[in-house]
């Protein structure tokens, strides 16, 4: 382990709600940039980029509001070299300003249609009308990658003498590299200096720790990476790599790390990609049978950190790939213990559904142990008949009738579309006999067109058990209930019923 940053303390920036929230396609309302920047304040972060003041109303109105909370973290707002933009950000009662000035020549003369005299004479009038307004003043150059370095440094040098409490170099669009990154870094840092990446060419980490080993001592992140284009450095990725490759303690709660990163995806409505680093879905599950394996024996030997590390929890699902410890290990996890020679079949089929093509479920893997090790399971829920009703002047409406441990059950409930009214009328229904809650639904259209076969997977709990199951059929509607059935079935069976081998 290398320890290089012991000797100063790096800051975070977190410019989820600014930067972030300029991905296409996302909106968010203040009540969610509240509940956001609330969760990030409790994590750790330093300095809360709420958005920008002068953006509209309900901007200014979420900036406020995550201004007024009473945070532990510093609360700063964008803002351009004008006065007007200065004034809006005391209005909002916010702690700082990050005052964003372009210095490239692209930018200056074809996006401002200026020179670059007027641009230095607009940064040193506004850091100075900042500063007389009680606020911090994080003095930004925008495409400091592609400017002229002494241009820059003169802009920065006295934007220092005028006030300007911090510097932040941006790397606008992604086109630093590690090795420039340490060239240029070391001249500016007049006053304690930011690096803004972006990363359009994937460099955006390195180019962020590269700064932060050359005297930058903040680095400004987003929450899952996101932002314009291919984004900004991920917040999750910048914290785990200083903790873990460089043995940097960062300040940062990092068990709470997944739980955010699930709370902007959710909000945001952008999905994570299922092998990005740290927060993907598949970060740290596993199927290989060697990796299994060796996982059951020791974790380090396919993990370079503890799930729980970042809050999470390890995952070994089954498939073709899977050998004898992993679905030992899972069916023993569902209750089951199987003898040598049931434990081989089973091992049998669960690779012949993962040569199918198909997600092997807990779900398949409680039928497969149950038909294997000749189990007498009777269903739980017989379900007789369920109506969906929904149209463009209708209120998504399901009733169902079924039978749960031998007693009729007759609902209905109403939902934001026909699946969530249907699996709400499914949970009303067997509420008495189990609080059942649906964690995680996922959708796969296995082949093309409109009449597709539909997968639905999902992901339920019941008194600390978690259990998957799966439905396919051409209708999503009927797929989704036959996931919810059959996971449900599972979930409350009786947990003390025989599940042990009776001969071989």
């Amino acid at each position: 382990m290398i320890v290089l940053f012991g000797y100063k303390n790096i800051r975070f920036l977190d410019t989820t709600l600014r930067d972030g929230e300029q991905t296409p396609g996302v909106s968010l309302t203040p009540v969610q940039k509240l509940k956001i920047a609330e969760e990030l304040s409790a994590i750790g972060v330093n300095v809360i980029e709420a958005g920008s003041a002068i953006a509209s109303e309900g901007e200014r109105e979420a900036i406020k509001l995550i201004s007024d909370a009473g945070l532990n973290a510093e609360i700063c707002t964008y803002a351009r070299a004008k006065t007007e933009d200065i004034d809006l950000a005391v209005k909002c009662g916010v702690d700082s300003v990050h005052l964003v000035v372009p210095v490239s020549d692209l930018h200056i003369t074809k996006k401002l249609g200026k020179t670059r005299e007027e641009v230095y004479a607009m940064a040193m009038e506004t850091v100075a009308y900042a500063k007389e307004r009680g606020l911090t003043v994080e003095l930004s150059g925008e495409d400091s990658s592609r400017a002229d370095q002494e241009y820059l440094a003169r802009l920065f040098r006295d934007g220092v003498a005028h006030g300007a409490d911090r510097l932040c170099f941006c790397d606008t669009v992604g086109l630093l590299t590690p090795e420039r990154t340490a060239e240029v870094i070391p001249p500016l840092c007049f006053a304690p200096l930011s690096i803004h990446c972006h990363n359009d060419l994937g460099l955006a980490l390195s180019n962020t720790i590269s700064a932060l080993r050359s005297g930058a001592t903040c680095a400004h992140t987003t929450i899952n990476g996101m932002g314009e284009r291919a984004g900004n450095v991920p917040f999750e990725e910048v914290v785990m790599v200083l903790e873990k490759l460089y043995g940097y303690d960062t300040g940062i709660d990092t068990t709470k790390i997944y739980a955010l990163s699930t709370l902007v995806s959710q909000m945001t409505k952008i999905p994570l990609a299922a092998n990005k680093p740290i927060v993907g879905g598949m970060a740290f599950t596993h199927e290989s049978g060697i990796h299994a394996h060796g996982l059951l024996r020791d974790p380090t030997t396919y993990e370079p950190m503890s799930p729980e590390t970042v809050g999470r929890k390890r995952r070994i699902v089954l498939g073709k790939h899977s050998g004898t410890a992993s679905v030992q290990s899972a069916l023993k996890e569902l209750g089951y213990e199987p003898g040598e020679k049931h434990l081989a079949e089973i091992v049998a089929r669960v690779k012949k559904v993962g040569d199918m093509g198909m997600k092997v479920t807990d779900a398949d893997v409680m039928a497969i142990a149950d038909s294997v090790m000749l189990l007498e399971c009777k269903p739980v829920i017989s379900l007789k008949q369920f109506t969906v009703v929904s149209g463009s002047n209708a209120i998504p409406t399901a009733s169902a009738t079924m039978f749960v441990n031998g007693v009729k059950v007759t609902g209905a409930a109403t939902g934001t579309g026909p699946v969530d009214a249907t699996i709400k009328v499914l949970q009303q229904s067997v509420a008495q006999f189990g609080d059942i809650t649906l964690e995680e639904f996922h959708v796969d259209a296995i082949n093309g067109g409109t009449d597709a076969l539909v997968d639905v997977t999902v992901k339920m709990r019941k008194d600390g058990r978690v259990l998957t199951s799966r439905g396919a059929r051409t209708d999503i509607v009927e797929a989704s209930v036959e996931a919810v059935i059959a996971g449900m079935n599972r979930l409350l069976r009786d947990e003390n019923e025989n599940r042990r081998s009776n001969t071989d």
